[in-house]
C-alpha cells in the first residue's frame, strides 16, 4: 500500500483531493508539488474574496508526497475559498473544485454531497445490450438551458423510446455558453446549468423514468481560459506528446501518479456523487500514454468499481477505430463498452447528399457500404484511407453489433456542416425516412441527437464565450477548420461562417421543442421505428448476436434480413435510395420467403402518416417493384390458399 492510499484511509475522504465533509470537519486537499507553502484563503459567510472582504487564511500541512491538506472544524458548506501559493499574490481556485458559483476564474466553493435524497436505490445501472442513445447539451436543449427545464422532458424522451442521455460536457469553462469541451474544472459541473444538486436531481428524475445518464468527459486537455492547474503544478501536462486542443495531460511521465489519481478521482466521483450510469470519454486518441496500464483501461475499471452493483456504460470515440479500446483486459484491451461509429454516419451522409468532399472522401453512400457497416461495424479496418494517406483502423469482424454506436447526426457533424443545418433538410424527405429506418433498425445501437426526433427546424453551431483574444483565435482555427471542405473554403462561405463568440450563434442553436408538435409526421416515424426495435424479437434478437446477412440489389438499393430465433420467424428490410427499382431478374437467395410462406409489407417508410405518399399492396407473386426512395419491412405470413405455389 503506498503513502497516498494510506492517508486517504486515516482521513476517510472518498477522493484524493478538493475539499471534504469528514466527521470531525471540511478536509481541504491539494496536489502542488512544485510549491513550498500553499494556504487556504476562504470567507466563511460566503462572500467572495476582496479588498472590501479580506480572507481567513490557514497555512495547509505539506505531507511530504506533493500533497497539502488541513482538517478545518468550524468550515461550513457554502464557504468560499481560493489557495495562495508560495509568494505569488494572486490566489487560485481548487484544482478540484466542487463548484465555481462565479465561474472558472472566481473562487471554489465548498459542496456536501452527502445532503442530497436520493429515491434511486432500486435503479439497476446500464448494460451496453439493448440501448437507445440521445445525445443533448444542456445549455441548448430548452430555452432556458438548465438542468430543471430538461428534467421537464424527461418523460417525454422515455415514451419516445430513448434509453440513455448522453450529456456533453458540463465540467466548468469560462464565458457565457459553450460546447463544454474546453472546461478548466473537472469536478465542478458548471455554474450555467445550475447547482451541482440540480445536476443531481436530474439524474435522479431520469432514473425515476427509467432513462440512464452518461456523460460525455474530456481527458485529453484542459481548455485554454481559467486553467490555473499549471500554477499547481507543470506535470500536470507532458511534454513528450503533442495533442490538437492543447497540452497533453501527463499520465506517463515524472510524477504522473497523482495525475493518474486526479482523472480517476474524476471518473469514480461522477459516477459516485452524481449517481451517473457511465461516461462517454471524448476523443481516446488524442489520450497518450505508456504505461502498463493505459489510462483509458484504468479509468474503465475504477469507473465501473465505483458504480458497482450498478452496472455501468462506458463509450468512446476514437476516430482511428482501433478495435483495442472495446477488447476486454484479458485480451490486452481497454474494456469499453462501445465506440462511435464514424464510418456508418459518413456513408449515410453521402448517400442522402450526394457530397463526398474532405473527410466524406473515401465513401461512395453505396447499398454495399450499408450491408459491410450493418454486418462488420467499421467500413476501415485496416485498409488504405487516402483522405489521410495511410491505413485507418484495425480488424474486428468478429465483433458484436453493441460494440458500435450509429449515428446520423451529431454535435460535430451538424456544426461542420458549416450552416448547421439538420440533415433532414439536406436531402429528400423520402430518403431520410428510408436512411433512418436503416440507421434505427440495425442492429448497433443507435444514438440521436436532440431535436432529430421531430425533424428540429434549429440548427445546430459551434459556439464558444471566449475573451478576445482567444476568440479571435478560436474563430479562425474554426474557419481553417472547415477549408477542408471545398466548397467551405471560398469566400463567400468563408464570410457566411457563424462566429463562434457572437451570443446569436448560441440562441438560434437552442431547440424550439414545439417542433414536437408542429412535426407530428417525423416524430411518429422515430417513435414506431424505435418500438419496433424495441419490441419485435426478431430486430431484439439481432442486436444480441448480429443474426443478419445482407444483398445488393442494385448499386443504390440493399436487402437485410434479420433471422429470428424461430427457423422461418425472419424479417426483411429493403431499402432503396434511388428510383423505382423493378427487380428483374431476382437471383438472391435472401429474398426467399420461409417455407409456405410469402412476404407480408408490415411497415413502410411512405406511409402517410409519416409524411410518405403512399405504398401499393406488396405482391404475393411475381417480381418486386420497389419503389424508388423507400424502405420497407417485410414478415413471413402463411401463403394465401390459391396463390401459385412456390415449387411449381
Amino acid at each position: 500500500m503506498n503513502e497516498q492510499v494510506t492517508i486517504e484511509i486515516v482521513n476517510g475522504r472518498r477522493f484524493p483531493v478538493g475539499a471534504e465533509r469528514l466527521e470531525k470537519g471540511m478536509h481541504f486537499r491539494v496536489w502542488a508539488p512544485d510549491r513550498k507553502v500553499v494556504k487556504l484563503a476562504m470567507n466563511p459567510q460566503g462572500e467572495d474574496i476582496d479588498s472590501a472582504h479580506p480572507p481567513n487564511t490557514v497555512e495547509l500541512q505539506a505531507e511530504g508526497n506533493g500533497y497539502f491538506s488541513a482538517l478545518l472544524p468550524e468550515v461550513g458548506v457554502g464557504t468560499l475559498y481560493r489557495y495562495l501559493l508560495d509568494d505569488d499574490p494572486q490566489p487560485y481556485p481548487d484544482p478540484a473544485s466542487r463548484f465555481q458559483p462565479q465561474g472558472p476564474h472566481g473562487p471554489s466553493q465548498v459542496i456536501d454531497a452527502s445532503t442530497f435524497n436520493w429515491t434511486d436505490a432500486a435503479w439497476p445501472g446500464l448494460e451496453a445490450q439493448g440501448q437507445v442513445i440521445y445525445e443533448m447539451h444542456i445549455g441548448t436543449f430548452t430555452h432556458e438551458g438548465n438542468w430543471a427545464a430538461a428534467a421537464k422532458e424527461l418523460p417525454e424522451l422515455a415514451a419516445l423510446g430513448v434509453t440513455v442521455l448522453e450529456i456533453m460536457p458540463v465540467a466548468d469553462f469560462p464565458g457565457r455558453f459553450g460546447w463544454g469541451y474546453d472546461g478548466v474544472n473537472l469536478f465542478a459541473p458548471t455554474r450555467l446549468y445550475g447547482t451541482p444538486d440540480d445536476f443531481r436531481q436530474f439524474v435522479n428524475q431520469a432514473h425515476a423514468v427509467g432513462l440512464g445518464v452518461i456523460l460525455d468527459v474530456v481527458f485529453n486537455h484542459f481548455g485554454p481560459d481559467g486553467n490555473y492547474i499549471g500554477k499547481f503544478s507543470r506535470n500536470y501536462f507532458s511534454t513528450r506528446y503533442e495533442c490538437d486542443w492543447g497540452d497533453a495531460l501527463n499520465f506517463d511521465g515524472p510524477n504522473s501518479d497523482a495525475v493518474r489519481d486526479y482523472v480517476l478521482a474524476n471518473a469514480e466521483y461522477w459516477i459516485k456523487e452524481f449517481h451517473l450510469d457511465g461516461l462517454r470519454i471524448d476523443a481516446t486518441q488524442q489520450i497518450f500514454d505508456s504505461s502498463p496500464e493505459h489510462i483509458i483501461a484504468a479509468v474503465v475499471r475504477v469507473a465501473r468499481s465505483a458504480g458497482a452493483p450498478r452496472k455501468v456504460l462506458i463509450i468512446g470515440e476514437n476516430e482511428p477505430q482501433i478495435a483495442k479500446l472495446f477488447l476486454p483486459p484479458e485480451q490486452q484491451g481497454y474494456g469499453i463498452d462501445a465506440l462511435w461509429n464514424d464510418d456508418f454516419h459518413h456513408t449515410a451522409m453521402v448517400a442522402m447528399t450526394g457530397r463526398a468532399d474532405a473527410y466524406y472522401s473515401d465513401y461512395r453512400g453505396t447499398a454495399q457500404e450499408f450491408v459491410s457497416t450493418l454486418k462488420h461495424g467499421f467500413l476501415y479496418q485496416g485498409q488504405w484511407y487516402s483522405w489521410q494517406n495511410k491505413t485507418r483502423g484495425t480488424l474486428s469482424l468478429d465483433m458484436a453489433p453493441v460494440k458500435f454506436v450509429n449515428f446520423i447526426q451529431n454535435h460535430d457533424q451538424l456544426a461542420n456542416s458549416g450552416s448547421g443545418k439538420r440533415i433532414h433538410l439536406l436531402t429528400s424527405p423520402n430518403r431520410y425516412r428510408a436512411v433512418t429506418a436503416l440507421f434505427l433498425l440495425a442492429p448497433q445501437t443507435p444514438m440521436l441527437f436532440q431535436g432529430q426526433e421531430f425533424a428540429a427546424t434549429s440548427p445546430f453551431f459551434y459556439f464558444a464565450d471566449h475573451k478576445e483574444e482567444i476568440a479571435y483565435l478560436v474563430a479562425r482555427g474554426r474557419s481553417d477548420f472547415l477549408a477542408q471542405f471545398r466548397s467551405l473554403a471560398t469566400s463567400e462561405m468563408q464570410a457566411r461562417l457563424p462566429d463562434p463568440g457572437d451570443p446569436l450563434t448560441f440562441t438560434h442553436s437552442k431547440l424550439n421543442l414545439n417542433d414536437r408538435y408542429q412535426h407530428k409526421e417525423e416524430y411518429a416515424l422515430h417513435r414506431d421505428l424505435l418500438s419496433l426495435r424495441r419490441n419485435d424479437p426478431v430486430f431484439q434478437a439481432s442486436q444480441k448476436s448480429c443474426l443478419i446477412d445482407g444483398a445488393v440489389l442494385s448499386p443504390d438499393a440493399l436487402v437485410i434480413r434479420f433471422f429470428g430465433e424461430n427457423p422461418g420467424d425472419d424479417r426483411l428490410l429493403v431499402v432503396n435510395l434511388s428510383r423505382d427499382l423493378h427487380l428483374i431478374p431476382a437471383p438472391e437467395p435472401l429474398l426467399a420467403p420461409p417455407g409456405d410462406c410469402v412476404w407480408n409489407a408490415m411497415w413502410s417508410s411512405e406511409d402517410p402518416q409519416y409524411g410518405g405518399l403512399g405504398m401499393p399492396p406488396w405482391p404475393i407473386n411475381g417480381n418486386w417493384y420497389i419503389q424508388g426512395e423507400s424502405a420497407v419491412v417485410l414478415n413471413p405470413v402463411n401463403q394465401p390458399k390459391g396463390t401459385v405455389n412456390h415449387e411449381q
